[in-house]
């Protein structure tokens, strides 16, 4: 059979809890209560019970406790049963002797279904298996490892006690990593079985279901792996029509996988005792003899007290050290929220302390990605690869956070970088934007030592279907490649609170922009309100002035002295420019209150209608005229060709003087934009003075050098503005001038700037 045909997680799935027999170093008696106040009866039994029963086994099977129970055992059961307060775990009820097998220490609890198991465990040394006895060894036993800090000192002490304790060839000290395998990090041997000291084994030597009932129950003894198992009668409860649950029975059978193992390792008997932290299993204190070996409850006790000290002494190490680690990063923390609050943009304080920003993860690469802005510190990834990383993690949904100290694993580009980022940290600090913090870690080359191979846990035999634990605990190194260093706790849960903080000052920021924004477009429309009240008023005077200063030229101006006719020329070219100011501001004002009507755009024909209208603006001048192919382009008519009109017309006003002048309009294809330029051999301009450019009333040159008002290219920007485009200039003096805007083309998942929101648009009542 191929290992294929294997069910490989076979073992895992073991029943071990109800295995329906146990070992013969005891007996076993299952009790169930009567309904109301009734005797106990005797449900189930160990085949092997005879000794404490007056009765045969099946004849027992059925009847009240009191009536088959012999007499050495009746009255300590009896007090037992009378306090009905059973515990969940098993407890001393007493010592008796009885006569076909001699000494044995009653120990009871009630299973989960209500059922009281009874044990009655064989001594073979009475001397051992007194608690007094073991007393002043376990008081010296204390007291050294009260005198130990290091926790490498505190292991191999209580691998030593418990070995003195109990008098077994070997006591390792095993403790479980993050992925459940095992490594030896004490030991006391007297040399009849192998040292395993720093050898790693692997999980599937003891499965998930294993290590549970090592969870919950702390003590396990198997004295002799060549036993014969007793079953117990009946197989199935008669009551609740299940098998017997031995979770915390002392005496529960093995199994065959388990036994197998044993054999293996050439242990006839083993002991167990578990560690726990903070409820969690740490590890094992594993004991190994290689002949049999019973050790009684007492001696058994004795070391599950020493493993629970070195709980308490292994839990105050750690937690001293994570709570040292956690202080370290909450100042970090604070620093780092702290230069963040003083930059603007407020991200930039993160890479403004990089030295920080490295240690608060440990780490000697990070990225801060922020708006499509990448920033890299320390040892990294390129920014392509960086966003690339980005990417990834969005198509995971965008997790909040992300951790691994295998980043090929998950994302196999990542290989190419494996030497500066073989461990990922990842946290999202945005929800509108795929904006992360990165740290990395490099690959870290690490040999393991491990107990045999464990690419080959596990054989068979041919035509048979049940798995066979390895045979070799021989020494077998390892090199693990393609990790980093891994995330302690503190380390990921300080930066899930990193994440919230910033993810705080995002929320406050865009809450500030949102009402900063409302706060513009409240008082954009009171400005634009405003001026075209004052524009449209204004008209009115100024036509007054030029009316009134008119007629009184033409009937009284031979009456006027040549300083009075010099003077009433002034008045009008005066009140003219400031009628055609105002008539400019109103048009300015309208542009930004009118609607868009957005339609396609043949830009060539548009540049041939605006060129014949300037035309008298041309007469006698030489123009070399170089228009080139332009597209058509979605957008408001009226709107575009006060653009072109606009540009040019001042491309033709400052080439005068020029001889010939040349005008150029052309056009660029960009992905999701189309880029247009009138681009002259003007007078220019000086490039530093850009930005005054495009302000209303804003003008470089002297109005005596070229006419106008300085509203055009305002009219220009806010036209081109309202379409979602952009405008620029670039120039220098006496050698021309290039005006630039954009459009950007139509984006299917974006709205349309050119359409009104449909949120704007109050609804038709009904």
């Amino acid at each position: 059979m191929a290992t294929d045909d294997l069910d490989l997680n076979a073992c895992s799935r073991e029943p071990i809890h109800i295995p329906g027999s146990i070992q013969p170093h005891g007996l076993l008696l299952a009790l169930s209560d009567g309904a109301d106040g009734a005797a106990f009866t005797l449900t189930q039994a160990s085949a092997n019970a005879g000794p404490a029963l007056c009765m045969a086994v099946e004849d027992a099977l059925g009847r009240p406790v009191d009536e088959v129970v012999c007499a050495e055992l009746s009255g300590p059961l009896a007090d037992f049963l009378a306090t009905r307060g059973f515990p969940s775990r098993p407890v001393p009820v007493g010592l008796t002797a009885l006569p076909a097998i001699g000494m044995v220490q009653i120990l009871a609890h009630a299973a989960e279904d209500g059922t009281v198991v009874v044990e009655l465990e064989r001594l073979t040394d009475e001397a051992t298996s007194r608690l007094d006895h073991v007393y002043p060894r376990m008081r010296e036993t204390i007291e050294r490892l009260d005198a130990l800090n290091a926790p490498e000192d505190i292991l191999a002490c209580a691998a030593q006690e418990v070995r003195a304790l109990t008098g077994f060839d070997r006591v390792l000290v095993y403790r479980f990593d993050a992925d459940w395998h095992g490594t030896v990090v004490a030991e006391d041997g007297n040399g009849r079985l192998p040292s395993y000291l720093d050898l790693r084994f692997p999980a599937t030597d003891i499965p998930a279901q294993a290590r549970e009932l090592y969870r919950l129950n702390r003590q396990r003894l198997i004295p002799d792996s060549g036993y014969t198992p007793v079953p117990v009668l009946p197989g199935l409860n008669p009551r609740t029509g299940q098998p017997l649950d031995l979770s915390f029975s002392v005496l529960r059978s093995v199994s065959p996988v388990h036994v197998e193992y044993m054999r293996n390792m050439e242990t006839a008997s083993s002991m167990s005792v578990s560690i726990l932290l903070h409820g969690r299993l740490w590890g094992l204190i594993s004991c190994h003899h290689r002949d049999p070996l019973q050790v009684s409850y007492a001696l058994r006790s004795a070391c599950d007290l020493i493993a629970q000290i070195l709980s308490v002494r292994i839990a105050a190490v750690e937690d001293r050290r994570d709570a040292e680690h956690r202080i370290a990063l909450k100042a970090i923390q604070a620093r780092l929220l702290a230069a963040m609050a003083q930059a603007d943009p407020f991200i930039a304080g993160l890479t403004e302390v990089p030295d920080d920003l490295l240690r608060f993860a440990a780490a000697t690469g990070a990225a801060v990605v922020f708006e499509q802005t990448c920033t890299l510190i320390g040892e990294t990834p390129t920014a392509r690869e960086v966003m690339g990383l980005v990417s990834w993690l969005s198509e995971q949904g965008e997790p909040e956070q992300f951790e691994t100290d295998s980043l090929t694993t998950f994302h196999p580009p990542a290989a190419g970088f494996e030497d500066k980022a073989a461990g990922l940290l990842a946290i999202a600090v945005s929800k509108l934007h795929a904006s992360y913090i990165l740290w990395f870690r490099p690959e870290v080359v690490r040999t393991v030592r491990w107990g045999g191979d464990p690419r080959k846990p596990e054989g068979h035999e041919p035509g048979a279907t049940r798995l066979h634990p390895r045979t070799s605990f021989e020494a077998w190194k390892e090199t693990v490649r393609h990790r980093a260093l891994p995330w302690t706790p503190a380390e990921r849960e300080t930066a899930a609170e990193l994440r919230h903080a910033i993810i705080g000052i995002v929320l406050r920021k865009a809450e500030e922009l949102a009402a900063l924004s409302r706060e513009l477009t409240r008082s954009n429309k009171e400005l634009e309100s405003f001026s075209y009240s004052v524009s449209h008023d204004l008209r009115a005077p100024f036509r007054h002035i030029v009316g009134y200063a008119e007629l009184l030229q033409e009937l009284e101006s031979d009456q006027l002295s040549a300083t009075g006719r010099r003077y009433l020329d002034t008045i009008v070219d005066a009140a003219n420019t400031a009628g055609s100011l105002v008539d400019n501001l109103l048009h300015f004002s309208q542009m930004g209150r009118s609607e868009l009507t957005p339609v396609s755009i043949d830009m060539g024909g548009l540049v041939g209608e605006v060129r014949e209208t300037l035309a008298p603006e041309a007469t006698g001048r030489a123009i070399q005229w170089d228009v080139g192919p332009l597209p058509a382009v979605r957008g408001d008519p009226t709107m575009m060709r006060l653009v072109l009109q606009n540009l040019l017309s001042n491309a033709i006003k400052y080439t005068r003087g020029r001889e010939p002048a040349r005008i150029a309009v052309g056009c660029e294809d960009r992905p999701k934009e189309t880029l247009f330029y009138v681009r002259d051999n003007g007078v220019g301009f000086n490039q530093a003075y850009e930005k005054k450019l495009f302000g209303v009333f804003q003008r470089l040159h002297r109005n005596e050098e070229f006419e106008g008002i300085g509203i055009g290219l305002a009219n220009v920007r806010r036209a081109v503005d309202r379409h979602g485009g952009r405008t620029w200039a670039e120039g220098r003096l006496d050698e021309g001038a290039t005006f630039f805007f954009t459009l950007p083309k139509p984006d299917p998942d974006k709205p349309d700037p050119t359409k009104p929101d449909p949120r704007d648009t109050p609804a038709r009542p009904e």
